[in-house]
């Protein structure tokens, strides 16, 4: 069965679960939320989504929501398929690949979201602005520290933790933010192979 994934299409969260698909080379079918019609709200989407929110999949009338639980899911669903390691099993290396997740969520989504909206939604002299790129690139300074040890955030093999970077760090550079990587020069190495992976070029236009 090919996985439904209803979602936005520039949504940053669509777009990880869509990457995790082409990553794991599952088939799958992208059901466009329409978001001008206020498909999102309606009481048919929250039946399965109570939040309001994209993206959701149905496997084979599985229902999941949250893009990092349906990308957990996918990857354990099928571990023998497309790029391996994503989600580690060894009991140590699946503790560094939960400190790296930790790591995106709280250190950079908490602070590259905040930005993009603004840089896109707020005037660009609003005060926050500012201070929010200021928190970022502390927290990048810490990301060299790291990736100046290894070469990805939870070792040497690449992970979700990783490749949860791509779409809102994508937004950041169309925003005019792309030396928050390429400042950098081992977050710069790490940023370029990242956005340089097949998968994700296949995703490219419209990015």
């Amino acid at each position: 069965m090919v996985v439904k994934i209803y979602g936005f299409p520039i949504s940053t969260c669509t777009r990880l679960v869509e990457l995790i698909c082409k990553e794991k080379e599952i088939p799958y079918e992208l059901v466009d939320v329409d978001f001008r019609k206020g498909e999102h709200t309606s009481s048919a989407f929250k039946e399965h989504q109570p939040f309001g929110q994209v993206p959701y999949i149905d496997d084979d009338g599985f229902i999941l929501y949250e893009s990092r639980a349906i990308c957990r899911y996918l990857i354990k669903k099928y571990p023998s398929q497309g790029t391996l390691g994503l989600i580690p099993t060894d009991l140590q290396a699946k503790a560094l690949f939960e400190q790296a997740s930790s790591i995106e969520i709280t250190n950079f989504d908490n602070f590259a979201g905040p930005l993009v909206v603004e840089k896109f939604f707020n005037p660009p002299t609003k005060p926050g602005l500012l201070n929010t790129l200021q928190l970022l690139n502390a927290k990048m300074d810490a990301y060299e520290v790291i990736l100046g040890k290894q070469k990805y955030l939870a070792g040497e093999t690449l992970t979700l933790a990783d490749l949860q970077h791509l779409p809102l760090g994508r937004l950041l550079c169309t925003a005019g933010l792309a030396d928050v990587f390429s400042s950098r020069p081992n977050v710069a190495r790490w940023w370029n192979e990242l956005t340089n992976r097949p998968a994700w070029n296949t995703m490219k236009v419209g990015a």
